[in-house]
């Protein structure tokens, strides 16, 4: 076969088949070959009963000492369960829901061997739902390495191996080499067909981890040469320069409160940067309550004062709308113009911001992904910033960007990341960092609560209240679910109201709601006109109310820690002493773990990296929010030691081959290219 045939004339695929390996965008072999494991099973592990240990993963082999019983338990659930003995001991097998097991289990006098998790029942050993298999077979997995790959509805994982293992067999060509052969030897890597075969068929243990290793380096490295190489043509570009940068000196001066020396910091770099005729592209990472926005305000001022327009392009109307009145507010003792542009905005009032974009009149633009339509014409946009930046999608952000001639580009993010993973995340972008909170900040005291304790704190609730302070609670749903047991805002709302908040002023805020209906809310809220605000996680970029001195959450395991974080960061943003209460299932060793993180400190960048090894580099990071290719095989914590490595690899690689032009490199860059088509960033 070669490497550009159908997946569909493989043995036991055909056409119908072959439509479920295409939703894994699995169309061609060369596609299946490098449908790469996201783990594996350690099979090789081999014990007598005797010998096992709760809660580990191991093959146990035996006969069956009892038949095979099988019957309904009283929920429905169709069971099945035997026993199996190895001469050291006993121990009892129990499948749910699995029909096949029976026929599978026919052969009384026949050595099976199962692979699975072990429990304790008391003294007696379980496995539940293992692996069966009858010894010697032929075509067995048992006591081997075995991949496990991503799958879809309907596609096994036996299925998905033995597809591979016929492409291997069957293949007539080559697969292309993307790394040089002196590449390779310097950092000890195996060639590329040696690795796709043993990551699919390992021998053993070793040689699973030594093709993996190979193919997370090709990854990590495809993935720092593509940032890098953005970055080099952008630096090419031609952006306006900001003659008169001296002037936000003038706007500094001007505000009520002084700014942190992480902000002047933060200022000087920004002003640096517009000032050159090659485009900006700067992210700002502080976390919650650092000052951000009035970082973004003094280049806007900039750009302004420089005969220019500015657009902010936030994720929420809500945030857009903050972001509104509180630059409306910084620029109008200037007679600075602001226009505003959302999708819930009533039409007249859209077509006459519409009219002072494209006029020039209006040099301060804040919006949501409404910005970015067609209908939004600038007259002469300088400077581009992305609020939250991780809520927008790569195409989004260059949307925003195109819509300026070459003009300078500032992302904002309130979700630290580790610096190491900062260069790969965003490493077409110069990395500023606001480490320093406004004076006056008390930490916010952070804990973790029972049931047992609730009416505790809502008298603690109602003493807060008394003494003119708001509060936070928020659900993880908007309205009651069969399916997840949650507290839902709207009924929670309603109970509070009733008892135990009676006479308590209480709002509803829920992204279910219409554009004037949250912003009526927030109004109230922001006013002190509501008490207490029942709410989803739309309140968690953005809101600003000082007076609001405590936030509830409800139901905390089902949040990550960087969202817990970016919730509490809610409160504490005036002068009094706030808190962060949360209600969770503490029976899961994880959500015990993220409440205890945060009960302990306060430190994003803490909690990023906490949050990063719990939920692992998918959840945490969601790669294609960030514009990056999706990971197959490399994973940003546990990989930590070969990304570093090939960050020094892809440097060595530039400055011997800037623009990846030689023969010698030439499938390394077709590699790079791919990468960055599947996300709509195409390199030159």
């Amino acid at each position: 076969m070669l490497l550009s045939d159908s997946v569909q004339y493989l043995k036991g695929i055909g056409a119908k088949r072959a439509e479920l390996f295409h939703k894994l965008g699995i169309f061609s072999v060369q596609d299946l070959l490098y449908h790469l494991p996201r783990g594996f099973e350690d099979r090789t592990n081999i014990k007598d009963i005797a010998e096992l240990i709760d809660g580990e993963t191991v093959c146990v082999k035996g006969c069956l000492v009892m038949g095979v019983r099988s019957f309904r338990a009283r929920n429905g659930t169709r069971v099945v369960q035997t026993r199996l003995a190895d001469g050291s001991g006993v121990m009892q097998l129990t499948w749910f829901n699995a029909p096949y097991v029976e026929n599978t289990l026919n052969d009384s006098g026949a050595e099976y061997i199962f692979f699975g998790k072990v429990s304790y029942r008391g003294m007696k050993a379980e496995m539940v739902n293992p692996i069966i298999e009858k010894l010697g077979t032929q075509t067995s997995k048992m006591g081997k390495i075995v991949p496990i790959y991503p799958a879809t509805a309907g596609l096994q994982q036996r299925s998905i191996r033995d597809a591979i293992i016929q492409a291997l067999d069957r293949l007539s060509e080559s697969l292309p080499e993307t790394l040089p052969e002196d590449f390779r030897q310097k950092y000890n890597l195996i060639g590329i067909e040696q690795a796709i075969h043993d990551v699919h068929m390992p021998n053993d243990y070793d040689d699973f981890i030594t093709a993996r290793r190979r193919l997370v380096f090709e990854e990590f490295l495809t993935l720092q040469l593509g940032v890098s190489t953005a970055k080099a043509v952008k630096r090419r570009e031609k952006a306006i320069a900001l003659t008169d940068v001296k002037c936000i000196a003038d706007f500094a001066a001007s505000l009520s409160f002084e700014l942190t020396h992480a902000q002047k910091r933060v200022i000087n770099e920004i002003a640096a940067d517009m000032r050159k005729t090659m485009p900006m592209s700067r992210l700002v990472q502080g976390d919650v309550g650092s000052g951000k926005t009035i970082v973004a305000a003094a280049a806007m001022y900039a750009a302004a004062k420089n005969g220019y327009q500015s657009v902010m392009m936030a994720p929420t109307e809500i945030l857009a709308e903050q972001h509104y009145k509180s630059l409306k507010k910084f620029f109008e003792p200037w007679e600075i113009k602001t226009a505003y542009l959302s999708g819930g905005q009533k039409a007249a009032e859209k077509a006459e911001n519409l009219a002072l974009i494209e006029s020039g009149e209006a040099k301060i633009i804040v919006g949501t992904h409404a910005v970015i339509t067609d209908k939004v014409n600038f007259d002469n946009l300088a400077l581009t910033i992305t609020d939250e930046q991780h809520r927008f999608g790569v195409n989004q952000r260059t949307k925003l960007a195109d819509k300026g001639r070459n003009s300078h580009t500032l992302v904002m993010t309130a979700t630290p990341i580790p610096r190491t993973l900062s260069l790969v995340i965003y490493g077409d972008l110069d990395i500023s960092v606001i480490d320093e909170l406004p004076p006056g900040r008390k930490p916010i005291k952070t804990i973790a609560l029972t049931e047992a304790s609730r009416a505790k704190l809502y008298n603690f609730v109602i003493n807060e209240i008394n003494k003119g302070r708001q509060v936070y609670f928020v659900c993880a749903l908007v309205e009651d679910s069969d399916v997840v047991s949650a507290k839902a805002a709207t009924d929670y709302a309603d109970k509070l109201s009733k008892e135990p908040l009676r006479g308590k002023s209480v709002g509803l805020l829920h992204g279910k709601m219409k554009s004037f209906e949250k912003e009526e809310v927030m109004r109230r809220f922001a006013a002190g006109e509501i008490d207490v605000l029942v709410a989803t996680t739309v309140i968690e970029v953005g809101v600003d109310v000082p007076n609001a001195t405590i936030i509830v959450i409800e139901n905390a395991e089902r949040f990550g820690l960087s969202q817990l974080h970016q919730l509490r960061g809610r409160v504490g943003r005036g002068g009094e002493q706030s808190y962060c209460v949360m209600f969770g299932d503490t029976n899961s060793g994880v959500a015990k773990e993220r409440m205890k993180v945060m009960c302990e400190t306060n430190d994003g960048f803490k909690i990023s990296e906490k949050d990063l090894e719990i939920r692992g580099p998918g959840e945490f990071f969601g790669t294609r929010q960030h514009g990056l290719p999706e990971m197959q095989i490399g994973n940003f914590f546990t990989d930590m030691d070969v990304l570093k490595e090939t960050q020094g690899a892809a440097a060595e690689i530039l400055t011997d081959d800037p623009l990846l032009q030689s023969v010698k490199y030439s499938e390394l860059k077709k590699s790079v290219q791919k990468a960055f088509e599947r996300i709509g960033e195409v390199l030159n």
